[in-house]
């Protein structure tokens, strides 16, 4: 007997074959039949009819940090009421594990990174998770049994770092015998599951104390003693990110990661490539460490985005303006002495000049402060301007747009919330992102999910895309869509048996209304421990979502079913070797 049946669905399987219209039965977690309208006569426990909707395999998000959300929040919300049913975690260089049991103290430094580097809650870090792990076996079977989906961790190099040299893992470098500890650690978390090493070497990777976080001061000789050992291990990857990745590559850079992706003989991802028009050179340039990596017997794969991911912006805490050269400075002072400097017409001048450096990479976009709608305001004097463009109110002010953006933001003590509109919203720049995702190193993803959590939402990148895909500017159409969000992450980390609907693959499924699939605008809700706030967007158009065959989202509601397992390498992962092809 058949667990469920869906019946007369438009079935888009994964593999950009052309839409068909079939009924689907599961059983026992898996997919046992897919064929024609009426042809399954085998009974079935419950059943839907899906005529004219949509189903699809459960989407894959290749970048995500969930590794602390899942234990208070095991429905990876919102990412799993959007399609999603397999994350990625451990990205970065940060994990939540391992932590030495002799020094205790550890965990705490872990939680302040955390907080400070991937903007989590420090509240939510102390009070939501058990932290009663040491190993990073340990941590896994933390989460087994209790989460709603499919999630499968790196392993941070910025923790082996940790474990094994304390405080002198910032700014320090291992003796022949700390190497050779971090390397069993290392293969003991592979033996228990991990899917291989993330790191960083970006320079705008801070710990809680503000120093370069651990990961950043290995030199390339221990970044290539790690990636040997994700070469013994089945089913493993490579995640790295440098400071390149938010603008254009150096030399060094280059050299680097082609030598990891080469020494592993596995595939090495790398987030996020920023596609705009106006910076035509950038594509090029970031491409050429996969070219590279395929003649030196790798795999380098750049994420991007297929939407613009909504973020804001404040003056009063921690956020991408922080990482403008020359402002962090500014904006970790005090708020008395930080509006006093921010209301200095020559420092004013100075920032601005930096912003618009070529120092300031990527950044240069939040640079133009006209663009910037006003959010939340606190105070009488900022009534009336939530939604409005702060060039309009500049105007009527007979201000510069800076100067009257920082008057603004004074009048509530710095707490007024920023929504920078994008800059690269253009037709020139959606049809380059169209051209780039042609490219077989370029892959859809990089949300950082469980991420940055009050200041931007990238979980609903799927359904807004679909959506786009359908109705809004259709730069690709539904069936490949589909397999851009599930096959081809599924392929790269080598999953076995998810991202197609085929028979004897895991029913992890979603199925959503081709007239309404979308995403709702973000929206701040208090609903961390503690109260901690994060962006959330409802799910337009989701009509269900399946993890191992059971439900787990109606109607974008969770139903409460934690049917995810932990993804472990070897075992549900198989290997994609990059020296003998894929």
């Amino acid at each position: 007997m058949l667990d469920h049946l869906i019946r007369s669905a438009t079935v888009v399987d994964g593999t950009g074959a052309p839409a068909r219209v079939a009924d689907l039965g599961i059983r026992d977690g898996r997919i046992a039949v897919v064929a024609e309208p009426g042809a399954v006569t085998e009974e079935a426990r419950t059943s839907e009819d899906a005529a004219g909707l949509v189903l699809a395999p459960g989407f894959v998000d290749p970048h995500t940090h969930y590794d602390a959300q899942l234990f208070w929040d095991p429905y990876a919300t919102p990412s799993l009421n959007h399609g999603v049913t397999t994350v990625a975690g451990g990205n970065c260089g940060f994990t939540l594990a391992p932590l030495n049991p002799a020094r205790p103290g550890d965990a705490d430094y872990t939680r302040r990174m955390m907080s400070k580097v991937e903007g989590m809650s420090l509240a939510a870090l102390e009070e939501g998770a058990p932290w009663t792990w040491s190993g990073f076996g340990e941590y896994l079977d933390a989460l087994e049994g209790r989460i709603a989906v499919n999630a499968g961790f790196m392993v941070g190099h910025c923790a082996l770092r940790r474990y094994v040299m304390g405080p002198d893992a910032i700014g320090g470098q291992p003796d022949e015998k700390q190497l050779a500890l971090m390397l069993e650690l290392f293969h003991e978390a592979m033996d228990a599951g991990a899917w291989g090493l993330s790191t960083t070497q970006s320079s705008t990777h801070s710990d809680g104390d503000g120093k370069p976080v651990a990961s950043r001061h290995a030199l390339p000789a221990e970044l290539l003693a790690l990636s040997r050992a994700v070469g013994q291990h089945e089913g493993t990857q490579l995640e790295a990110i440098v400071a390149g990745c938010l603008d254009q590559f150096a030399d060094d850079e280059i050299d680097l990661l082609v030598d990891m992706t080469a020494a592993a003989g596995r595939p090495l991802n790398w987030n996020v490539l920023t596609i705009d028009a106006a910076v035509p050179e950038r594509v090029p340039r970031q491409l050429v460490p996969s070219e590279r990596a395929r003649r030196a017997g790798g795999r380098i794969v750049a994420l991007t985005m297929p939407i613009l991911t909504p973020m804001n912006m404040s003056l009063g805490t921690f956020c991408a303006l922080n990482l403008i050269p020359g402002w962090g400075d500014i904006l970790g002072l005090p708020v008395p002495e930080r509006i006093a400097k921010l209301r200095d017409p020559d420092v004013r001048a100075e920032m601005l000049r930096r912003a618009d450096s070529k120092e300031a990479g990527v950044f240069r976009r939040l640079a133009n402060f006209g663009r910037y709608v006003i959010g939340d305001t606190y105070s009488a004097a900022n009534e009336g301007l939530s939604g409005r463009v702060v060039r309009d109110i500049a105007a009527e002010r007979s201000q510069e747009p800076f100067e009257c953006l920082v008057e603004i933001c004074a009048a509530d003590d710095l707490r007024t919330v920023l929504w920078p509109m994008p800059t690269d919203n253009d037709p020139d720049s959606w049809e380059l992102r169209r051209r780039t995702w042609e490219h077989e190193d370029v892959m859809l993803g990089g949300s950082d999910a469980g991420a940055h959590l009050d200041r931007m939402c990238g979980a609903p990148y799927t359904t807004r895309f679909i959506g786009d895909c359908l109705r809004g500017r259709k730069l690709v159409s539904l069936e490949r869509a589909v397999q851009m969000l599930t096959d081809e992450p599924a392929r790269l980390f080598g999953l076995r048996s998810r991202g197609r609907i085929q028979e004897g693959y895991h029913a992890d499924l979603v199925l959503f209304d081709p007239d309404r699939i979308d995403a709702g605008p973000a929206t701040l809700v208090h609903d961390l421990p503690g109260d901690s706030p994060r962006l959330d967007s409802r799910a337009e158009g989701i009509v269900s979502v399946r993890v191992n065959g059971v439900e787990t989202i109606r109607d974008d509601v969770v139903t409460g079913a934690v049917p995810g397992t932990v993804l472990r390498s070897g075992r549900d992962t198989k290997t994609v070797d990059t020296r003998s092809g894929r």
